[in-house]
């Protein structure tokens, strides 16, 4: 297939490349700057290549603005928003147009995360739970609406990503560092449940979605186990033979981070992946213990 990918230079998006081209697929990126297997757009304008998009098999829409990326100011929240939309909204014109002449895509896979559903305690959390409260709950709420435009001749998937760990930082980032020094801990109470996948199998579930023409709809993009932060940090600490006995009181990351300490590291959110696993997919790492396991793997 050939597979459009917005944000295809990011930490997923490369990693599905890699992905898409071991499977035999052709990714095209979107990107600022053009060169093989790349291809400008300027989603602030609008502007995107139609022949693009009418020559698609699939397209998938992973660009926005880094939710990583502190501190959180009044101006960045709102780059947060307007860079998905913007994105989100080019996509969907272009591929509506494309079908309306006959041609584009089969399927859209267009990016959401966990945020959707705010942060809810233990309550385990499948696909038909409503959007919670809070800024990215009600982020996603607006990004999931805008790509919901795309025509019913389209097969709609939205994948709400959980926190994607990855060797090279990503979601760890600061504190596997701190892990590794022996000065780690539980972020607050370490109660908290965070939906957790891999990098690898982030970017194997989202091309097994484009592959999979029975899958439509949102899907929880998380490992089958839950695990809150306190698990997480241990099991890590643990395989890296370091203690992790130096917790972050929540007014301290409050302090330190304002909103983003609650919608991103005391937020918990404990969810179901059965609906993607009723769709065929196997988990390279499915388990806490594996997914730590492959994150230190040298």
């Amino acid at each position: 297939m050939r597979v459009v990918i917005a944000g295809g230079s990011g930490l997923i998006g490369t990693e599905l490349v890699r992905v898409l081209r071991a499977r035999g697929d052709e990714p095209v990126i979107l990107g600022r700057t053009a060169g093989e297997g790349r291809v400008v757009w300027n989603p602030a304008t609008g502007s995107i290549p139609t022949d693009v998009i009418a020559s698609a098999d699939a397209v998938v829409n992973l660009a926005g603005a880094s939710i990583g990326r502190l501190p959180w100011t009044k101006a960045y929240l709102g780059k947060l928003v307007s860079s998905r939309l913007q994105a989100t909204n080019t996509l969907v014109s272009a591929i509506n147009a494309a079908v309306a002449e006959g041609a584009g895509p089969k399927v859209f896979v267009s990016g959401s995360a966990s945020g959707w559903y705010g942060s809810v305690g233990s309550q385990l959390l499948t696909e038909e739970a409503p959007a919670g409260t809070g800024f990215l709950a009600s982020l996603c709420e607006v990004w999931e609406a805008e790509a919901a435009k795309v025509t019913p001749q389209v097969r709609l998937v939205l994948a709400r990503t959980g926190i994607v760990l990855s060797r090279s930082g990503g979601a760890l980032g600061r504190l596997l560092g701190l892990i590794k020094i022996g000065a780690g801990g539980p972020l607050g109470n370490g109660k908290q449940f965070w939906p957790i996948i891999t990098l690898t199998d982030e970017a194997r579930a989202i091309a097994h979605l484009i592959h999979t023409d029975s899958a439509t709809g949102a899907f929880n993009l998380c490992a089958p186990e839950q695990a809150n932060v306190g698990e997480i940090v241990g099991t890590l600490a643990r395989k890296l033979g370091r203690p992790a006995a130096l917790p972050a009181p929540a007014f301290a990351l409050r302090l330190a981070l304002g909103i983003a300490a609650d919608e991103m590291l005391l937020s918990s959110q404990r969810l179901s992946s059965q609906k993607l696993v009723a769709t065929g997919f196997v988990f390279e790492h499915p388990s806490l213990d594996s997914a730590c396991a492959w994150v230190l793997q040298k």
